[in-house]
């Protein structure tokens, strides 16, 4: 071979497998997992990044879909407003569902969120073994990541039943679609996770606040296993955190909820959302959410207490049912901590007289920036939760000590309750005064087989006297109300059409 043709071939080789390692070094300019996680303060970076989309969860999305969803709030129907909303539709059991999916906003947006968890941890999960830093720290990160995952999926399967299972990084679209995961599926996963989390993570004595705990990991293994009906395994768990000495209720019911810039993951919060007043971005908006309107700025500022308040017009929801109010006991403090009233003068109702969720209206300074924290666990539903669970094992004497512990703070006598049957009935109530617009019912009528038994004569009451159910004289319930009380939620249209397996 001509030797100026050969060396013409060897350069061109050597150029050829230099490009070719050139285009496989990952740039150093570029932002990638691959270049950001080089240290544990990366870690820490994205592990905050993990729980954002809580914050929007439960300032947004939770309560319509596990408090509106239900016999304990509802809506005052604002003709002025227009159109029914996505919001109402779920309120009144009318959601749009076609092949398993619907079009619903709230639904797609509040899969989307959960996925964003999803996909975070994932990402920090596959990296976070390969740098070396201190082994408490990495345990630390390691334990909330999994507690994270464990959360997100235990809030998919308990909406839609089913749903893809991701546990590694997704690279590629294909990638994406995947086949949907069964219940037993997802319930196996989600307890793997949050077991290893209840090893990984410390005391919430020793956590830094707002952070998932063992306590947090253990009380969501003990839901978990409440909705399986793992009795045995329930109570063994959940005794394991009244064990621990880490969480007592708080004397007050009323400060076991905390203020826009104090009183924020105390001694009865097991786990909450961090929100931030001010101009961080940090902030919620969570009694605005849920306030009756039209509503003049007069009105509101009692409320809010804030130097500018501002009238609010549009649609109000998560408004507290008669039902709800009829179901406290006399003498339960709980009622009036829970419940406010506000009269509205503009309101198209003869009884302008409306109620309102008082409990998560705090003081704070500026029209439409809160700063309370949600919570999403308290040491009141771990005692609930134990209750139960030894109350479904024929223990209903010992269930008693921890039902009458939350009866006693709320001013309550021990329940009169003596065999398992009525046990069973004094915890579902309890838990629905103790723990109201805390997005629990729906869950909860859900798990004990009780749709039916409660939401149909519920949609009779709203549909033979609207009045009682806040809608202005003359005006009725759409058509459709309390049309689909399946168990699930319908999975996101948007979604489907991205996946063969939707």
């Amino acid at each position: 071979m001509n030797t100026k043709i050969l060396i013409l071939i060897c350069a061109v080789g050597v150029m050829m497998t230099s490009c070719k390692k050139f285009l496989e070094i990952t740039p150093e300019t570029s932002l990638s997992s691959a270049t950001f996680f080089v240290k544990e303060a990366d870690f820490q970076q994205a592990v905050n990044g993990a729980y954002v989309p809580l914050r929007s969860i439960f300032n947004d999305r939770a309560w319509i879909l596990g408090e509106m969803h239900s016999d304990n709030t509802y809506y005052p129907r604002n003709v002025l407003f227009g159109a029914v909303d996505p919001t109402e539709n779920v309120a009144d059991f009318a959601l749009p569902v076609s092949n398993g999916t619907t079009t619903n906003t709230n639904v797609l947006n509040q899969y989307r969120l959960d996925y964003q968890i999803i996909a975070r941890v994932n990402q920090i999960l596959a990296t976070i073994d390969k740098i070396n830093f201190d082994p408490n720290s990495k345990s630390n990160l390691r334990g909330q990541s999994f507690f994270l995952r464990a959360f997100a999926y235990f809030e998919l399967v308990r909406y839609f039943g089913k749903a893809p299972m991701h546990l590694t990084p997704v690279a590629n679209r294909s990638e994406a679609t995947a086949d949907l995961a069964t219940t037993e599926q997802l319930y196996s996963q989600i307890e793997d996770d949050a077991k290893q989390a209840a090893q990984l993570l410390p005391l919430k004595s020793v956590q830094e606040p707002g952070r998932a705990t063992s306590g947090s990991a253990k009380t969501l293994l003990g839901n978990l296993y409440i909705v399986q009906k793992r009795w045995a395994d329930a109570a063994a768990i959940l005794k394991e955190v009244f064990d621990s000495h880490e969480y007592s209720l708080m004397p007050d019911y009323n400060d076991a909820f905390s203020y826009t810039n104090s009183n924020k993951n105390n001694a009865e919060s097991v786990f909450e959302i961090q929100y931030q007043e001010g101009a961080s971005g940090y902030n919620g908006s969570l009694i605005y959410n849920f306030l009756p309107r039209p509503m003049t700025s007069a009105e509101l500022q009692p409320i809010t207490q804030t130097s500018n308040p501002q009238s609010l017009s549009g649609e109000g929801n998560n408004i507290p049912t008669p039902d709800i109010i009829a179901a406290y006991e006399a003498n339960d403090k709980r009622k009036d901590i829970s419940i406010g009233y506000v009269t509205l003068s503009q309101s198209l109702r003869a009884n302008k007289v409306y109620p309102y969720i008082k409990k998560f209206a705090r003081p704070h300074a500026q029209h439409g920036n809160t700063g309370n924290n949600w919570p999403v666990y308290r040491y009141s539903e771990v005692l609930l939760f134990l209750a139960e669970a030894l109350n479904e094992q024929g223990k209903t004497n010992d269930a008693k000590e921890y039902i009458n512990l939350v009866r006693k703070r709320a001013g309550l006598g021990d329940t009169p309750a003596a065999n398992k049957e009525d046990m069973r009935t004094a915890i579902y109530n309890e838990r629905r005064v103790e723990l109201a617009f805390e997005n629990k019912r729906w869950f909860d009528l859900v798990r004990t087989d009780r749709i039916e038994e409660v939401i149909v004569p519920y949609g009779n009451r709203i549909k033979s006297n609207p009045l009682n159910y806040y809608y202005p004289d003359g005006v009725n319930p759409p058509s459709n109300a309390f049309t689909n009380l399946d168990k699930y939620y319908g999975l996101p249209a948007d979604e489907a059409s991205l996946s063969p397996y939707f």
